[in-house]
Order: structure tokens, then C-alpha cells, then sequence
């Protein structure tokens, strides 16, 4: 009897020992498994927050392109009505000049064409005599 008493001493310390260590390593996996999540929300907010600085800053950026496009704006077009007047005068001053240069060229340039025909057509004459 005292032999089945101690053998039941020993099988419950034997098992309670694998209950024990089986208990460290599913505590131990467990807390493995929060860390790694705890890693990866992390991460993960890392991200998220890297993502909205992107486009925190993309919608900075917009909005100070479009503030100075409104400014820039009036000025434009102030500048247009002012210039407007100003190549009309240039223009209306510019033709008569124009059509002055004109009308002194275009002798000289019938002349100069009256000439380049004469000279092709002796050389072409001359052609003709060599090819005979």
C-alpha cells in the first residue's frame, strides 16, 4: 500500500511537472504572439500615419497653388488689358513700315529672279553645247 501511495505521488509530481512545463510554453507562445502583434499595429500605424502625412502635405501643397493662381489672376488679366491697346499702336504703326519695305524690296526681288532665270538659262545652254 505504501508502494501504490508513493507511486501515486511520483505519477502526480510527473504530471503535475509536464503540466507545469506545458503551461510555460503556451505562456511563453502566447506572449510570442502579443509581442509580434503588438509589432505589427506598430507598424501598421507607422504606415497609416506616414500615408496621411503624404497626403496632408499633397493638400498643402494644392491649396498653395491654388491661393496663388486666384492671386495671380487679376493681375494677368490686368496686365493683358494694358498690353492690348499697347500691340494694337505697335501694329497700326508697324504696317505702313512694313508694306514701305515691302513695296522697296519686291524690285530687287524680281530683279535678283530676273537674273538667277538668265543665268540658268545660259548654263543650261551650255549644257547642250557640251552634250553634242
Amino acid at each position: 500500500m505504501k508502494v501504490a501511495l508513493v507511486a501515486v505521488l511520483v505519477v502526480l509530481a510527473l504530471s503535475h511537472g509536464s503540466v507545469s512545463a506545458d503551461a510555460n510554453a503556451d505562456l511563453e507562445r502566447l506572449t510570442q504572439y502579443f509581442q509580434d502583434l503588438s509589432a505589427k499595429l506598430t507598424s501598421t500605424t507607422q504606415e497609416l500615419v506616414e500615408t496621411l502625412k503624404t497626403h496632408e502635405l499633397a493638400a498643402q501643397a494644392q491649396t498653395y497653388l491654388q491661393d496663388g493662381k486666384a492671386q495671380l489672376e487679376p493681375l494677368a488679366q490686368q496686365i493683358q488689358s494694358q498690353i492690348q491697346p499697347l500691340a494694337a499702336n505697335m501694329e497700326e504703326q508697324l504696317k505702313p513700315l512694313a508694306e514701305s519695305v515691302q513695296a522697296q524690296l519686291r524690285p530687287l526681288a524680281d530683279s535678283v529672279q530676273a537674273q538667277m532665270e538668265d543665268l540658268f538659262k545660259k548654263l543650261m545652254e551650255q549644257t547642250k553645247t557640251i552634250g553634242q
